[in-house]
């Protein structure tokens, strides 16, 4: 009976020492823990060089094309002031103005028909012209995920061309805005008529048309020049256009991406731009 009371003692002493033991090896291990890594990871997860090779193979496709006299002087003010990731196309039935036009890549559009000499402010001139190089113009912008197409409404080249190049731009299923001006007041009841027929065509073609009223500067800035007030329409419509550019090409406080842009564009409609001026601290 002794004999028996002493094992079952010692039994019991040993299973506590072990207790202990493992209660002292898991102190131990806690801090160890926390590190302890699952290796079934190693299978779902990629590193910074295939996220970059991923990123390489979605880099969005946009481009910048200006019509006319008064798109192409956009695309001048968009090189000089330098959009980050944007292609510039300068298209115009002026060879003169386009010779000045700073922009990579050039189209002189309708040469037989105008033969460099611009379209006189007849809008379909410019559409003729714009349908005798459309091939030149397929060329430039496809393949494209988004494409701007702006000018200044009223005249003949950037009135009549625009429509075809948003129309070739949608056909190629690129997201398609349009960045245009409203002509002053001032400059005719003729010019204002070309703007709305204009205006109505890139409606149907452009998922989106933003549109800047000219007039509306001069509530701005009232004592402006005419030539001077030009120039501030140029600003606005560059600022338009790298705004919306970086928003999905450079990081911000807000990321957003193209497929963000493209909800909110696609079939949007016609859309405004608001300038705003503030001070103080």
């Amino acid at each position: 009976m002794r004999k028996i009371i002493e094992d079952v003692v010692a039994a019991e002493q040993a299973k506590e020492k072990v207790e202990e033991q493992i209660t002292e090896a898991e102190k131990k291990n806690v801090g160890m823990r926390s590190t302890k890594r699952d290796p079934t990871l190693k299978i779902a997860g990629v590193n910074d060089q295939d996220l970059e090779r991923v990123l390489e193979s979605l880099t969005t496709t946009i481009k910048v094309v200006g019509c006319g006299g008064a798109g192409t002087n956009t695309i001048s003010r968009c090189f000089s002031e330098g959009i980050n990731g944007a292609d510039l196309i300068a298209v115009n039935t002026d060879a003169q103005h386009l010779l000045l036009t700073q922009s990579p890549y050039k189209i002189l559009i309708g040469r037989h028909l105008t033969r460099g000499l611009g379209a006189g402010s007849l809008p379909q001139i410019g559409e003729e012209a714009a349908k005798e190089s459309e091939q030149d113009i397929r060329d430039a912008i496809v393949p494209s995920d988004m494409v701007f197409v702006t000018c200044g409404l009223g005249g003949g080249t950037g009135t009549g061309c625009a429509p075809i190049v948003a129309q070739i731009a949608r056909e190629a299923g690129a997201l398609t805005i349009g960045v245009v001006t409203l002509p002053f007041c001032v400059e005719g009841q003729v010019r204002m008529d070309n703007a709305e027929s204009g205006l109505r065509r890139l409606r149907e073609v452009c998922d989106t048309v933003i549109v800047i009223p000219n007039d509306k500067l001069l509530d701005i800035v009232p004592n402006l020049a005419l030539n001077a007030a030009f120039k501030v329409a140029d600003e606005i419509l560059m600022r338009s256009i790298k705004g919306i550019t970086e928003m999905i090409t450079m990081p911000g406080l807000v990321n957003l991406d193209f497929a963000d842009l493209k909800t909110v564009m696609k079939r949007g409609g016609v859309a405004l731009i608001g300038l705003g001026e503030a001070e103080g601290d």
